[in-house]
């Protein structure tokens, strides 16, 4: 079934968009996770404004998220993602090997995706650093609780947050836990770890970098990867092409986000002219 966005009336994102209640952008997300022939531009034509791509990542045995002091993954062809140059890549490689690599079993799938934001990357972290408050820019979203947040009220790894999914789709709720919250290496991951939902064993990071532009200007590019059970009944295949969706409405919504929030923050005063003497 292909997916036509010319009758989404934001694209399939936006600040202030409901995918769930647009009949051409549920398409790829209600029961059952089964999803058959999804064209590449299934998130609409606002991924002219905010491309995006999948990576394929590397198998092997199942095995928990690699550390930057693991052993080296072995060498592997992999196209640059769309809209950053080979350099561009290459400065971001480390971060791929440090925390976007996972050995996938054979009941796994995994996938890395990139998105290049028009904003500086503190804005864009600001929002992504916030597990309290997914629903900013994640899609599909009810209402978030934490559960054993510090007394304190600081959100730190190990915390819960009880996600409540809006009625449609093919979950209800999700209870998840914060494993990493790097403030100045700006890195996130979470893991699904209970509720009512198919996606077993999910774990997610995601970083945040900042490059500059072609005239010097900054610009955030974020690698958000995750790692999933594929539910019996479904293939790798299938699996894959329904998170992705997901993770690709959510990373282009966070762009949507951000670029608001850069152009509403004021630009810095100029520095004084020394005076004359």
């Amino acid at each position: 079934m292909a997916v036509d966005l010319a009758g989404c009336d934001a694209g399939g994102i936006g600040l202030n968009h409901d995918a769930i209640e647009c009949e051409v952008c549920r398409v790829v997300l209600e029961a059952p996770l089964v999803v058959d022939d999804v064209e590449d531009d299934v998130v609409g034509e606002a991924q002219e404004d905010h491309p995006l791509t999948t990576i394929p990542m590397e198998g092997g045995e199942e095995s928990p998220l690699r550390s930057p002091s693991a052993a080296a993954a072995p060498a592997q062809e992999e196209e640059i993602p769309a809209g950053l140059t080979a350099e561009e890549y290459a400065d971001l490689r480390p971060r791929v090997e440090s925390h976007h690599r996972y050995h996938v079993g054979p009941a796994q799938c995994s996938s890395l995706l990139a998105q290049r934001i028009r904003a500086p990357a503190a804005t864009v972290w600001s929002v992504v650093r916030r597990f309290d408050r997914p629903q900013v820019y994640k899609h599909f979203i009810r209402s978030c609780a934490i559960k054993n947040g510090g007394g304190d009220g600081e959100i730190r790894p190990g915390c819960l947050r009880e996600v409540s999914v809006i009625s449609g789709l093919p979950a209800s709720t999700s209870t998840e836990r914060l494993d990493i919250l790097d403030e100045a290496g700006r890195v996130s991951g979470f893991s699904i770890v209970g509720g009512e939902h198919r996606l077993r064993n999910y774990r997610s990071v995601t970083t945040v970098d900042e490059l500059r532009g072609a005239r010097g200007e900054p610009c955030a590019v974020v690698l958000e990867s995750y790692v999933v059970d594929v539910p019996e009944g479904n293939t790798e295949e299938d699996t894959r092409l329904f998170a992705d969706t997901v993770v690709r409405l959510n990373l282009q919504k966070l762009a949507s986000v951000a670029e608001a929030m850069a152009a509403a923050e004021p630009e810095a005063a100029p520095l004084p002219r020394p005076s004359a003497r």
